[in-house]
């Protein structure tokens, strides 16, 4: 519960209420909260509840696709393009689509990896 407390308060603080507010959106960010604020109509609890699930979903993606076969890696990566895009994780949606499409690419796979653990460790701060 701490996580989603956590998240939620950061999101608070670097949310605006107009969450369509384009003049204060980061590009920077693995995740765009004020995509997520949009999403979840404001609702910073559930934006802590999405953010703390998506948390789960990366790191099961992160532990299965390197040893998964081609045909999970493309369910892994489609699944996992859904929720980024869903979340306002761009970089990862966009990752994700490329493994679903090349699933043997060793490259694509590493940089997916790598856009996984940049969002991890920011949910992480968000929630400490």
């Amino acid at each position: 519960m701490k996580m989603v407390e956590g998240a939620a308060a950061i999101a608070a603080e670097h949310v605006p209420l107009a969450a369509n507010d384009s003049s204060a959106m980061s590009s920077e960010r693995p995740i765009d909260l004020h995509y997520l604020a949009g999403q979840t109509m404001g609702d910073r609890e559930l934006q802590g509840e999405v953010l703390a699930l998506f948390r789960q979903q990366v790191r099961t993606v992160a532990e299965a696709i390197e040893q998964a076969s081609e045909d999970d890696r493309k369910q892994l990566a489609h699944g996992l393009r859904g929720s980024a895009a869903g979340i306002g994780a761009a970089a990862i949606a966009r990752c994700s689509a490329e493994v679903e499409h090349d699933p043997t690419s060793r490259e694509k796979i590493a940089h997916l990896l790598r856009l996984i653990d940049e969002a991890l460790a920011f949910i992480d701060e968000l929630a400490s």
